[in-house]
């Protein structure tokens, strides 16, 4: 009776490169230095769908980008730059991802000689913490980048309202700016992204993130811009934003498309900047007010009225106590995360309301509680769908310890 060959080098090629698409970078590029048949499964272009190429940009090497293109890579990380930037973009014409983050040597020349013409399949550009780049380099993306959907400026810190004015002029379609500690941006550059100066820039209207984190200058009338011009956003991060205060709060109230806040370490916000939220149209499923140290109890009362949907409410370090909890867990019916570490005047009771009312919850954060004790946490950890439980300096007293 005839056997059937089962041997694996007698798989059909499209059957290797179903195989290979499951393997990780490094192994996908082992796997083509086994044999010919292996090498050219493993260049089909499914096997390389969605992945991102980490290079050192050193010396030239000719076959580099005809390797890429031929495995149908479009994402592209720069690890070190030591060759034009332009030697990238010229190998790579269809480029749909550019990820130059920590590039420090990249300067406005450099970008400059390599984007000299629309780039129209380039979608996400990632120039975080490229430290000589300057508004001069925006014009230039704004001019030839007009597909932009993703920009990551986190630490450019040259960039000026200028800067922001060439984006609202050019990016139509950015979706994701990061702006973290782009300390030169004011009230005015948060006015051109929402459209506020017409006459010489349309604004990024469809932007649905915006990341602001540690922006000094920024104050409530950045808060009033946003709520006017930017009604497609999503998320936004104002996290070490001193100047803005809880009368801001009013503008982001009626934000009805915003699922995110985050508000940490915003020492200007109070219990009644909470107010403010809980009692506008907000339908936020994330809310972050961790290290806001004049947010209470008060605060808890007022999330249960009026933000009862949130899944993910983070309150570290937060003046709360078991009196708050108690007045806010029997409305928080879709509460999945809970950070409250650092709040060293919850205990064991606090635990308990937890427990018998939060029974969605996945995941919770009890760093630092020092005051809560192994009967507490014998409680929480009988929650049916906990599986992030975090203690870190929570200690056992020595007694608790010989029970």
């Amino acid at each position: 009776m005839y056997e059937m060959e089962t041997h694996i080098s007698c798989l059909f090629p499209e059957i290797l490169a179903i195989i290979f698409s499951y393997l990780d970078v490094k192994d996908k590029g082992r796997v083509a230095q086994v044999c010919v048949a292996w090498r050219d499964a493993s260049y089909h272009k499914s096997v390389w769908r969605g992945v991102e190429a980490k290079l050192h940009l050193r010396r030239a090497n000719p076959s580099l980008f005809p390797s890429l293109q031929t495995r149908g890579i479009k994402k592209v990380q720069i690890l070190s730059l030591r060759r034009s930037l332009s030697y990238v973009i010229q190998g790579m014409p269809h480029i749909e991802s550019l990820n130059l983050c920590g590039c420090f040597n990249l300067t406005d020349n450099g970008l400059g000689h390599a984007f000299v013409q629309d780039i129209p399949s380039l979608r996400v550009l990632n120039l975080s913490l490229c430290k000589q780049i300057t508004d001069s380099s925006l014009g230039r993306i704004a001019q030839y980048l007009k597909n932009l959907e993703v920009l990551e400026l986190g630490g450019c810190s040259n960039i000026t309202n200028t800067g922001l004015l060439l984006i609202a002029w050019g990016l139509h379609r950015l979706k994701s700016l990061n702006l973290r500690s782009c300390r030169h941006v004011s009230d005015v550059g948060i006015g051109h992204l929402s459209g506020m100066t017409r006459s010489a820039a349309e604004g990024c209207l469809s932007l649905e993130k915006l990341t602001l984190q540690d922006c000094q200058k920024l104050t409530d009338l950045s808060l009033k811009h946003v709520s006017k011009g930017l009604n497609k956003l999503k998320v936004l991060n104002l996290s070490f934003c001193g100047g803005i205060s809880d009368a801001g709060m009013i503008h982001l109230s009626h934000m009805t498309h915003l699922c995110s806040l985050n508000l940490r370490s915003c020492d200007n916000i109070s219990d009644t900047g909470i107010m403010h939220l809980a009692m506008g149209s907000l339908r936020l499923s994330g809310l972050d007010v961790s290290f806001c140290d004049k947010i209470g109890d008060q605060s808890l009362a007022y999330i249960a009225q009026g933000l009862y949907q949130l899944k993910s409410l983070s309150l570290c370090s937060c003046h709360i106590s078991d009196d708050g909890i108690n007045r806010m867990v029997r409305q928080m019916h879709e509460l999945k995360t809970l950070n409250i570490g650092q709040c060293v005047r919850i205990t064991d009771k606090g635990l308990e309301l937890i427990a018998d009312h939060l029974t969605q919850l996945t995941g919770i954060d009890l760093y630092g509680c020092t005051k809560i004790t192994k009967r507490g946490l014998e409680r929480i950890t009988q929650l049916p769908c906990l599986k992030v439980l975090n203690l870190g300096l929570w200690q056992m007293t020595e007694s608790e310890r010989m029970r």
